[in-house]
């Protein structure tokens, strides 16, 4: 299952490098109490800690571990396995049970694993005899004394044998809805830099965590997390609720060191390789992959806004602009497995994941910003190509102390939805009148709309399309009933300039001048004027 997350270490490799270690840069100066070392723990005291730490110089960390490690291949560091009878609450008749991943590969930089019991924190110490080394090659006793966790992965009581979430890798973290048990897109807990010109995104990564032991019948685990790199600290605190659709409460509190230029808040990772709507690295058998078809948007004003993901032939970067926002989120709206046809890896399964804005301790709301949309090209399936995160509209700088409280929401249905009609389905494909020679080029987008007041209007109501277009020209809008979805399909031509950069798209729903369904939007990239030539002569 963490098998397409593991090969994250090709973009995280030089982020391992960047990582702080508290431990050894708290040698460079007197620190005061930390977390780490004190017995007693709370999240003031993890802030406090982080708070200096960025008054502090960054210093990367320098464990010395097997290089071995760092050489295995896939098969052979899976090979790598923890011993399930050395769970942390395994003979406790808890509710929940922690497991640990080990170091190795793409995950050489340790982390320090803590219990808290009563406001007292125990680390919790690396062994060998914890886990069962296979036919990995390497040998336990090269391990004896040296850290060893890279991770965790978190079990609830319904199902010991499946995870309900993992943490693994810089600040990522995943997790599973109940109805599908399913890992899909992954979260972190901050992005720096994704997508500044001449400069290199930044991965800063969870240094330590405790983990909060849960009173005996407890439905949610608390656990808290440092994290450092060379531009920010921060301390994390979540709380993990398993259910259908699992629920996390997370607080963070970040503390720059330097100028940051784009600072991701809540940042979403996923994989859109081919779907419907954008077919062009079409040449596996399978009709659909991916992850997530889809960014949501509800806005500080109410509106809803779906915009389909694409696989773009140039890194494309979108901001929607907005005061307090409601929610955001990368979502999978198409469960149906004849869109796929994946029965290895059931991209049908795939789990939503929603971020719901919280007035936090600080009493902070998100104010004014930005969701940023990245789209990255991809060539297959192993990648993850998009990411979604929040960009508050100031620019932090040190001394700054950033609060942000949210809930995240995994599973295949998210909480909240539009009361109009959703996006179910787009498509696209050469425009034009069928039947009719073509005497230009243009490019033809077919948007299905189903729910709210679209299930009980009559087959003739008069709904009309509504289509904006930043450049070129619209032609041929239409819009219809279907009643093989019982709902509304609208069609449209898009007849673009000369010019070869996006055109963004807009388009709703509308009976005698109110809305019937959310915004769509959507960004096309015209083709080159000898590609639509070809296009015409083909036809």
């Amino acid at each position: 299952m963490l098998r397409r997350r593991d090969l994250l270490k090709t973009a995280l490799g030089f982020a391992a490098a960047q990582a702080a270690d508290p431990w050894t840069a708290a040698v460079a100066a007197p620190a005061p109490p930390t977390p780490a070392g004190a017995a007693t723990f709370d999240y003031a005291r993890l802030k406090g800690r982080a708070r200096w730490m960025a008054t502090q110089r960054f210093r990367a960390p320098h464990v010395a571990l097997p290089a071995a490690l760092g050489k295995l291949d896939y098969d052979h560091f899976q090979a790598i396995r923890f011993r399930a009878d050395h769970a942390l609450w395994n003979a406790d008749g808890l509710d929940f049970r922690l497991q640990f991943f080990h170091v190795g590969r793409g995950f050489m930089d340790p982390v320090r694993l803590y219990e808290v019991v009563d406001g007292i924190a125990s680390e919790i110490h690396y062994d060998p005899a914890m886990f069962d080394f296979g036919d990995s090659g390497i040998a336990p006793a090269t391990m004896a004394g040296k850290p060893g966790f890279a991770g965790f992965r978190v079990q609830f009581v319904t199902d010991w044998r499946n995870d309900v979430a993992a943490f693994l890798g810089a600040s990522y973290f995943r997790a599973v809805g109940g109805d599908t048990r399913q890992y899909g897109l992954s979260a972190r807990a901050l992005a720096i830099d994704t997508v500044v010109p001449d400069a290199p995104e930044e991965f800063p990564r969870f240094t330590s965590f405790w983990f909060e032991r849960p009173a005996k019948g407890a439905a949610s685990l608390t656990l808290f997390a440092l994290l450092d790199s060379q531009s920010v600290t921060g301390a994390v605190r979540m709380k993990l609720a398993p259910g259908g659709t699992q629920i996390m409460d997370v607080d963070t509190a970040f503390y720059p060191r330097r100028p940051i230029e784009q600072i991701g808040i809540a940042p979403l990772t996923s994989m859109f390789f081919y779907g419907e709507n954008d077919r062009r690295e079409a040449y596996d058998w399978r009709p659909e992959i991916h992850d997530s078809d889809g960014l949501s948007l509800w806005t500080g004003t109410g509106e809803w806004i779906w915009r389909p993901l694409v696989n773009p032939a140039q890194v494309r970067v979108n901001s929607y602009f907005d005061d307090r926002p409601r929610g955001f989120g990368l979502l999978q709206r198409d469960r149906n497995f004849d869109h796929y046809q994946d029965d290895g890896v059931y991209y049908n399964r795939r789990p939503s994941l929603w971020v719901e804005p919280l007035a936090g301790p600080g009493g902070n709301d998100w104010g004014k910003g930005a969701v940023q949309l990245v789209e990255i090209p991809t060539v297959d399936e192993t990648s993850d190509n998009i990411v979604a995160f929040w960009n508050p509209a100031a620019k932090p700088r040190p001394g700054d102390e950033l609060l942000y409280s949210y809930r995240l929401y995994w599973g295949t249905h998210m909480p909240y939805a539009s009361p109009l009609g959703t996006t179910i389905a787009t498509r696209t494909g050469l425009g034009g009148v069928i039947g009719r020679q073509r005497a230009y080029y243009s490019w033809h987008f077919a948007v299905d709309f189903a729910g709210g007041e679209l299930n009980s209007l009559a087959a003739d109501a008069p709904v009309e399309a509504v289509v904006t277009t930043s450049r070129g020209s619209i032609e041929n809008v239409t819009a219809h009933h279907v009643p093989e979805f019982k709902g509304y399909r609208a069609l449209f031509d898009v007849r673009p300039d000369e010019r070869t950069d996006p055109i963004d798209l807009r388009l709703y729903l509308r009976i005698r001048g109110m809305p019937l369904t959310e915004t769509w939007v959507y960004q096309w990239t015209p083709p080159s004027l000898q590609d639509r030539k070809r296009a015409l002569l083909m036809t």
